[in-house]
């Protein structure tokens, strides 16, 4: 039987034989091509494995809902902005005061795109209000000279994302209730509307809520009191926070959206909050929504410039408002990458951004 196991594995390659080994060497960088080339599709897979599903548990425990007074905007644009423009895609891209040249970047960029593949698509910004009476008479300017500018009524500071966040659902729930998709992107990341769209109209159906994104598994609160992400156990109790998408950017879905909202736990003015994004996925947790994972988001590790790797990505973190400039430029510059270019690019772009994670966690050690 051991001979006629051997025999099989021998294989005819026209005059010549080739042996068990030959035929190994030959599949190996075989499987590892596949496997550069849909990178992707594995990340996704393997992390669907690995995803908790206890949400679902929450959804038969019921929401609540965390009822306050409607809140004010300091700035905003017109209440009836949504109702007349009707966008597919609304970008809440949350900034702060100061970073002007951000915005103007974005503006110049992906933001200033308004229909993407046949989908009306809006980009507006959240902010808080600042201390500074200067920054706050050129935020006035800003608003009247370009439309888009959303403040709510908190101090724009770290502490405070969280309330950025709320405030963000809040005005959408308001006054956007008409979109059918909205991101919330930090204003260094290189966004592709297109890419968003394409994968949306591929992977989702209508029905259902989405709240989509790069999500994080297994993260342990911060106990250490002089860090800025400090959160006692006060605040949330439990070792592990549950699955969530990175803060960076993600996508929610309108019903998901409405019914985040309303899951809201009450805030406490005595207990810092979760950081934003662990907030977004506890209360969507509570509402019985739970996080999809896709490849297509960067959301921690920096990704390698690759002009065809930012071609297939949905977006990308860590991009100064110089660098967005040049690399969207770069990125829709002609010709268009191939399909396996946009493919092997892609798991390149992964491949070293794992290995430049796991240096700098021996470099920690």
């Amino acid at each position: 039987m051991v001979g006629r196991g051997l025999w099989i594995f021998k294989v005819r390659c026209g005059k010549w034989k080739c042996s068990t080994t030959s035929v190994l060497c030959l599949a190996v960088p075989c499987a590892a091509l596949l496997a550069l080339l849909f990178v992707d599709a594995i990340e996704s897979w393997s992390m669907s494995l690995a995803m908790s599903t206890d949400g679902v548990e929450q959804r038969e425990r019921g929401t609540h809902s965390n009822q306050q007074n409607p809140e004010k905007y300091p700035l905003m644009p017109s209440p009836l902005v949504c109702q007349r423009a009707k966008p597919y895609l609304l970008i809440m891209v949350t900034t702060a005061p100061a970073n002007q040249k951000a915005r103007q970047a974005i503006r110049n960029t992906w933001g200033g795109e308004t229909e993407v593949r046949g989908q009306r698509v809006m980009t507006l910004f959240m902010m808080g209000l600042t201390s500074d009476p200067g920054l706050s008479k050129q935020l006035q300017e800003e608003a009247r000279d370009h439309r888009d500018l959303v403040q709510g009524c908190f101090l724009d500071t770290y502490a405070n994302l969280t309330l950025k966040t709320l405030s963000m659902l809040g005005w959408t729930r308001r006054f956007c209730r008409q979109t059918r998709f909205i991101a919330k992107v930090d204003d260094d990341v290189l966004f592709n509307p297109g890419v968003l769209i394409r994968y949306l109209n591929r992977s989702y159906t209508m029905e259902g809520d989405l709240y989509l994104g790069r999500v994080h598994l297994q993260v342990s609160p911060n106990r250490n009191a002089a860090s800025k992400h400090y959160l006692p156990a006060a605040a949330y109790a439990p070792e592990v926070f549950p699955d969530y998408c990175s803060g960076t950017t993600y996508i929610l879905s309108r019903s998901a959206v409405l019914k985040i909202v309303q899951a809201t736990p009450p805030v406490s003015p005595h207990l810092p909050l979760p950081p934003e994004d662990v907030f977004v996925g506890l209360s969507a947790r509570a509402a019985g929504i739970l996080p999809s994972h896709s490849p297509l988001f960067s959301g921690g590790p920096g990704l390698p410039y690759n002009r065809c790797c930012y071609q297939a990505m949905a977006s990308v973190h860590r991009i100064s408002p110089t660098g967005m400039i040049r690399i969207w430029g770069e990125v829709h510059a002609p010709p268009p990458c191939s399909w396996l270019g946009l493919r092997a690019s892609l798991g390149l772009c992964k491949l070293k951004a794992l290995l430049g994670t796991m240096l700098e966690k021996e470099k920690d050690l």
